[in-house]
């Protein structure tokens, strides 16, 4: 029987680190926390990114002191560390003290990660296990580590969120119509706000042209929300604004947060710029557009769509031409066959080792003093209250109080 504890700060991994738990063997033992950060997520987001999974109770949000207390009592064999990249390293240089055996620290990205880059790898090199989804991100993030060195194994697992629903027509929906059209948001790009605006105009006119269809922008967080990133130009609010001006009609998108699969279950089609809820549409068989419009890049995040004839305009939007993905393409980007994965296997590897004694700590490249003022940062983000950081340098000497007395 292998424990593991797995430990949130955000919505998005939150979502992953959910359903990667109901990948794990039935006779595992698991737990889900989310750690109390300036970005954790709503009990509304909460409750969206369990839902479909095993998880029963909503997971707590605990301060990082309550955390380590938690980990005690729960005694892990296995702290899957489902962070942001700072948080990450915090954790990881921290979470082993005073548990025996070292717990197999696994780590892992919770969407598309092409291409790999250097920082994530950085971020999460004190982890024995780095899990990624699809055999290009495995060969990237391995020639990463083997170049820059540090780090633990590279794993193999599906996309957790590709699984909730089937790629059989109807499967996974109420069997009611599909005349969804589903726009899922993505925080960091498109970044200007003009560009926000043009596609908040084709799905305006795509709602005139075609009144039988529901246009519906699926928000990853409501505007007094957070999230994952941080999203200058929020949708709904920009959408407030083109209304005043007369710029589109009232009612003509409607605006909606909750679980991706359920929106997917009434989709007719579905579209992005860029967002991992582009494989969840595949997965459950509806018809996508990935916009092209605003480039096809690293820094958009949507090179990996390259030849999987997904790519298409907003003018291809505003006409309801929606696009199904290569066969190809698919079995080459994360529609392995389960079979692939190996990520459960390699950590039961690590805890056989862990148990026997003989698991070498991976070597962190952030433990230099040169990055210490890097992780004291990453540090105050988990040990001081958010609402303490919300006032910035003036609060300076009550944090290092703060910190003082933990």
């Amino acid at each position: 029987m292998i424990r593991l504890l797995a430990v949130a700060d955000s919505d998005s991994y939150l979502k992953w680190a959910a359903g990667l738990l109901d990948a794990t063997p039935r006779d595992w033992v698991t737990e889900l926390a989310v750690v109390r950060t300036p970005i954790a997520p709503s009990a509304a987001q909460i409750a969206a990114a369990v839902s479909g999974t095993r998880t029963r109770a909503l997971p707590p949000v605990l301060p990082a002191r309550q955390l380590r207390r938690a980990a005690e009592r729960f005694r892990p064999d296995v702290v899957l560390l489902a962070c942001t990249g700072p948080v990450v390293d915090a954790l990881a240089a921290e979470t082993p003290a005073g548990l025996r055996p070292r717990p197999v620290l696994v780590s892992g990205l919770p969407g598309i990660s092409v291409p790999a880059t250097e920082k994530a790898w950085l971020f999460r090199s004190g982890c024995d296990l780095f899990v990624v989804h699809s055999g290009r991100e495995v060969a990237e993030f391995s020639g990463i580590g083997t170049r820059l060195g540090g780090g633990g194994e590279v794993a193999l697992a599906r996309l957790p969120y590709l699984d909730l629903l089937s790629r059989e027509p109807g499967a996974g929906g109420t069997g009611g119509v599909r005349d969804r059209v589903v726009f899922a948001t993505q925080a960091k790009v498109p970044r200007r706000r003009e560009e926000r605006e043009r596609i908040l105009l084709a799905l305006a006119e795509l709602g005139r042209a075609r009144p039988d269809l529901d246009v519906v922008v699926k928000l990853r967080a409501r505007d007094d929300e957070r999230q994952t990133h941080n999203e200058r130009h929020h949708y709904e609010r920009l959408w407030t604004a083109l209304e005043a001006e007369g710029r589109v009609p009232a009612g003509a998108v409607r605006f909606a947060a909750g679980p991706m699969h359920e929106h997917l279950s009434h989709a007719a089609g579905f579209v992005t710029v860029s967002s991992t809820a582009a494989l969840e549409a595949i997965a459950a068989n509806v018809p996508l557009l990935v916009l092209s419009d605003f480039g096809v890049s690293a820094e958009m995040i949507n090179l990996v769509f390259e030849g999987s004839g997904c790519l298409g305009t907003l003018d291809d939007l505003a006409k309801a031409d929606f696009r199904v993905p290569a066969e190809e393409w698919c079995r080459a980007n994360y529609f392995h066959d389960p079979s692939a994965g190996d990520w459960t296997g390699r950590v039961a590897a690590l805890v056989a080792a862990a148990r026997a004694g003989t698991l070498e700590p991976a070597r962190s490249l952030l433990d230099g003093p040169e990055h210490a003022a890097a992780r004291r940062r990453a540090r105050l983000r988990l040990e001081v209250p958010p609402r303490m950081l919300r006032y910035g340098y003036r609060a300076k000497r009550r944090m290092r109080r703060y910190l003082k007395a933990l």
